[in-house]
């Protein structure tokens, strides 16, 4: 349907996305349909490893996984890529159970392969959820392809991901698959300035890793005073917090970005609910 932008929730709001480039242009057409003007400002990216020894040696062994669980997206893009380097069957983990979070299991079907299991949750922390219930799932192996990360400190999602897993008597062999690093504030002066001087409406975090390392950008906590601030699902939300965020925005459908755009649609919608009441 076709809407003039005056009766779209987020008309003219600018908001400023941290997420890496990849994921960024996927929320940022979630946000344009809902009328933003999104400011790109991707806090981290993410890139090869200098060094795949680890997971190549992984591969050596892959026989002897009996899950592989990706925490990601950029983990199964990775992963696979680097078995296609190698000129590597997809045919040699077919004994092995594949663990993804929520949108994260379509991009398996890029490589011809489907999740075994997709937590109800859409989370590492659903994926020990669903493992629990599994009566025998103690003492079986498995493969955690996770980022290796450099210049922020490393958030604590994947060592407690492995720590909930060798809870579950799970015996865990956690790998670098990918890196993800932050990005030099020098790129970001203009952004930086339109935030100083109150013109962001919005900062939507994706990830713990972009809240670290978007703080390390600003001067204080206090350039972000006059923007509220979005946080994509729970757990990084709880963690801004703990890094000194007020946070005002959690979507409770964090399964997609769809729902991230929708939730900081009403939190406007609310502030304002005299303007769209006749949308």
């Amino acid at each position: 349907m076709l809407h003039p932008s005056v009766q779209l929730p987020l008309q003219g709001k600018r908001i400023l996305l941290t997420a890496p480039r990849g994921y960024a242009a996927r929320l940022s057409q979630a946000l344009i349909a809902e009328g933003a003007l999104p400011i790109l400002m991707p806090a981290i990216e993410t890139c090869h490893l200098s060094n795949f020894t680890e997971l190549y040696v992984a591969f050596e062994y892959i026989e002897q996984y009996d899950w592989i669980a990706f925490t990601s997206r950029n983990g199964i893009e990775a992963f696979f890529e680097q078995m296609r380097s190698l000129e590597l069957s997809f045919s040699l983990i077919k004994h092995c159970k594949i663990c993804a979070i929520g949108k994260d299991a379509e991009k398996l079907s890029e490589f011809g392969l489907k999740a075994d299991l997709i937590p109800k949750e859409p989370s590492p922390q659903g994926i020990i959820a669903e493992l629990a219930k599994i009566p025998d799932i103690a003492d079986q192996v498995v493969l955690v392809p996770v980022p290796e990360v450099v210049g922020v400190p490393e958030p604590d999602v994947v060592p407690n991901f492995v720590a909930n897993l060798q809870q579950l008597g799970m015996i865990v062999h956690r790998v670098p698959t990918y890196q993800t690093r932050n990005v030099d504030k020098a790129l970001y002066t203009v952004e930086l300035a339109l935030l100083k001087q109150g013109q962001i409406d919005a900062i939507a975090f994706s990830s713990t890793a972009e809240v670290s390392s978007f703080l390390q950008m600003v001067e204080s906590e206090a350039d972000c005073q006059n923007c509220a601030i979005a946080c994509f699902g729970p757990y990084t939300a709880a963690n801004a917090e703990k890094l000194g965020l007020s946070v005002q925005i959690v979507a409770a459908d964090f399964s997609s970005f769809a729902g991230f755009a929708e939730a900081i649609a009403r939190f406007f919608v609310d502030q304002a609910p005299e303007k769209f009441s006749k949308s």
